[in-house]
């Protein structure tokens, strides 16, 4: 999420869009007011104790943050990103007069579907503002068709009021190599480590291949607040397996960091149980990498299967043995799947995210001069 709004907003203010970041502040050092590029601004509003806490206490948040934004702008209108910050900005965009936008870039589950595995609501009030937030926004604007079926038929948006937007991706800083990948060398799963991500599936998946083409498996992230413990839970999952000497972590990468990683990788592993659309899925396919990831909500978009990577139907750890080996076997066939990747990637632009976001903008504007 955080990649998406600064790559989106810093493309819009290029557009020559007077853009502002609202968040929370987590830092009491922090700037109250930072510009970030001509036209963009970053604002640190007092919602809370200044300091990151765990997503289920941001609840409890939601009325400081209102009350810090009411006193800004003025605004053409309140775009906002996750539910908290929805269920602050709609009651200002009403008061005022202005179109509220919503994203959500991630939606919980109810404990009787298929995702609740993975997803769960963090605190009470999610599901219901998350319907709430779908049903009175003026748009939602979403990353993937997946998504958008989810808050039309789970949520109850009407569908004229929800849009699809597919994120975009710096196809200048995710590059391919100049060599191919080493053998047996490395593969990578990059994501917050929480269970969501399913990263000890990409742990099983590893400890299946034979040890002569076994690469290192390297997790690329931190872990979320609240789940400060799964790393260790995640090595405690690696040694039982055999595959202590096998496993990396590199901690949270800078976006150079992480692009030199994916460049130099012979794939990337992507076994979350669920995402709105997997954003590491098409760096790596700027990367030139294929990915093999799960068959599940917006990586059906990000992925196509057998084009620009392999999509895993299945949660057996067997069937990621396979297709992981299929790649490692055929490095003809991986490098086919990545070039294809990249000249997918390559028309995926924040510029193009940007224009299609203002459009969305530009029509609700217009309905309301006109009402």
């Amino acid at each position: 999420m955080n990649v998406a709004v600064r790559a989106t907003a810093v493309a819009l203010a290029a557009q020559g869009h007077e853009v502002e970041i609202l968040t929370r502040r987590t830092d009491p050092a922090a700037s109250a007011v930072l510009s970030l590029a001509p036209n963009l601004t970053l604002r640190h509003l007092d919602a809370g104790p200044a300091e990151r806490r765990i997503k289920g206490d941001h609840e409890s948040y939601i009325a400081d943050f209102r009350r810090a934004l009411s006193p800004l702008g003025p605004y053409d209108l309140l775009h906002s990103h996750h539910w908290f910050s929805g269920m602050a900005a709609l009651d200002v965009a009403a008061t005022r007069g202005i179109p509220h936008v919503q994203s959500f870039h991630s939606i919980a589950a109810d404990a009787s579907t298929m995702l609740s595995a993975g997803e769960r609501p963090e605190s009470p009030g999610r599901l219901r503002g998350e319907a709430h937030l779908a049903q009175c926004s003026a748009a939602v604007l979403t990353v993937s068709e997946a998504e958008r079926t989810t808050v039309i038929d789970r949520l109850g948006g009407s569908p004229e009021r929800v849009t699809v937007i597919p994120p975009g991706v710096d196809a200048s800083l995710f590059t391919p190599a100049n060599t191919p990948a080493a053998q047996p060398g490395y593969i990578v799963a990059a994501a917050r480590l929480e269970p969501l991500k399913g990263l000890d599936l990409a742990i099983e998946a590893l400890a299946g291949l034979p040890a002569a083409i076994r690469p290192e498996l390297i997790l690329a992230g931190g872990p979320t607040t609240g789940h400060d413990a799964y790393p260790a839970e995640l090595a405690a999952h690696a040694r039982a397996h055999g595959l202590a000497d096998s496993i990396r972590f590199v901690g949270p990468q800078s976006r150079e960091d992480l692009a030199a990683l994916l460049r130099g990788a012979r794939m990337l592993l992507v076994p979350s149980h669920s995402e709105t659309y997997g954003l590491v899925a098409l760096e790596a396919a700027a990367s030139g990498i294929p990915v093999v990831a799960s068959a599940s909500g917006g990586l059906v978009e990000a992925v196509a299967d057998r084009v620009t990577g392999l999509l895993v139907d299945s949660r057996d750890p067997a069937a990621w043995t396979d297709a992981v080996r299929r790649l490692l076997e055929d490095p003809a066939f991986a490098a086919r799947l990545g070039a294809a990747g990249r000249k997918h990637a390559e028309q995926l632009t924040w510029d193009r995210a940007a224009t299609a976001t203002a459009e969305v903008y530009a029509q609700l504007l217009a309905a309301r001069a006109a009402s």
